[in-house]
């Protein structure tokens, strides 16, 4: 652990390269730490040789390391006062009571993103709680259609339809009627397990073309209990400083569009949790910061992305505020 002054020595120096992003020198901080400016240089260099500063190639400045921004989070860093204009934009959202769970936490998410300069993801589960109320069908033409899901909670979904063969409209319908019988009130995570065990087995008795139809059907309710991906603020990223090379430009943008690697984001621990650097997953230069909500019945990951010069006190409490309004529920 470290002393007093060597911990308000890395304080200072993590929140004004996040402020500024170039390197703190010492003669900077010797006003604030009513020290000469030797005993900064050297509090510096014990700090750089335990791994918590680096020494940039442009300046004799400090510039905090993935361990330093660590040490920060665990040690040093309180979530900040938000301002009442702060709170007040989210507000407008929570209390809008025309929108859906859904619908309050992505575009809250928007708003932070705004706020923060970051990019805002919402991994969205399938409700545990929604239960399919409807199922009905919408034919584009002879090889495509629209299927329409309805929930309890009047949650909406849709999925395109591609059948290969030509089949019979009649032949859909008698599909659609069989599944609307046999799952209505079924989870949405839970139809897959319905349609494989109990629609599977008669299908054939009911429908002439039950093959073709039946793994339209399954393919599109597998589809509806993956996890849903909003994204927004993407640009915020490629106008930080730190991400000013073409080629690590291509390479974020490239990792934002693989699905695959955004799904990882997903968080399974409870609380706000801090991921920096390596321990990402997702890139070495970033850090992203996650937590899980579980509320009325949804469950799923908010996360904000940036680099790892971020203002992680701000960023923590804007998800708090967005945390304890989702426990006070609309």
């Amino acid at each position: 652990m470290l002393n007093k002054r060597q911990t308000d020595l890395l304080k200072i120096i993590v929140e004004d390269y996040i402020k500024t992003a170039r390197p703190v020198s010492s003669k900077s901080i010797c006003d604030a730490l009513h020290c000469s400016s030797a005993t900064i240089r050297n509090e510096m260099s014990y700090l750089e040789e335990n791994g918590l500063l680096e020494k940039t190639h442009i300046s004799s400045g400090r510039v905090p390391s993935e361990k330093g921004y660590r040490y920060y989070v665990d040690h040093i860093m309180e979530p900040k006062k938000l301002t009442g204009d702060d709170m007040l934009k989210l507000q407008t959202i929570f209390k809008n009571s025309s929108l859906m769970l859904d619908d309050y936490i992505t575009k809250s998410m928007e708003i932070v993103s705004e706020m923060t300069h970051l990019t805002a993801i919402v991994l969205g589960k399938s409700s545990k709680e929604n239960c399919v109320s409807k199922v009905e069908v919408v034919p584009i033409n002879e090889h495509n259609l629209i299927a329409i899901v309805i929930t309890d909670k009047g949650h909406v979904e849709h999925r395109n339809l591609t059948i290969e063969e030509n089949v019979s409209i009649n032949d859909i319908k008698q599909t659609v009627d069989l599944i609307n019988k046999m799952i209505i009130g079924t989870q949405l995570n839970e139809v897959g397990k319905v349609l494989e065990y109990e629609v599977k087995p008669i299908i054939s008795m009911y429908v002439k073309q039950h093959e073709v139809l039946y793994n339209a059907f399954y393919n599109a309710f597998s589809e509806f209990a993956k996890e849903s991906v909003t994204m927004t603020g993407r640009k915020n990223m490629l106008m930080q400083p730190e991400f000013n090379n073409a080629d690590k430009i291509r390479e974020i943008i490239s990792k934002f569009e693989d699905k695959e690697i955004v799904d990882k984001i997903e968080e399974n621990d409870n609380g706000i949790n801090i991921y920096i650097g390596s321990e990402t997953e997702f890139d070495d230069d970033v850090t992203i910061v996650k937590m899980k909500y579980d509320a009325q019945g949804e469950e799923g990951t908010i996360a904000l992305v940036g680099p790892k010069r971020m203002e992680y006190d701000k960023v923590v409490a804007l998800l708090e505020y967005i945390k304890e309004n989702m426990k006070e529920g609309k």
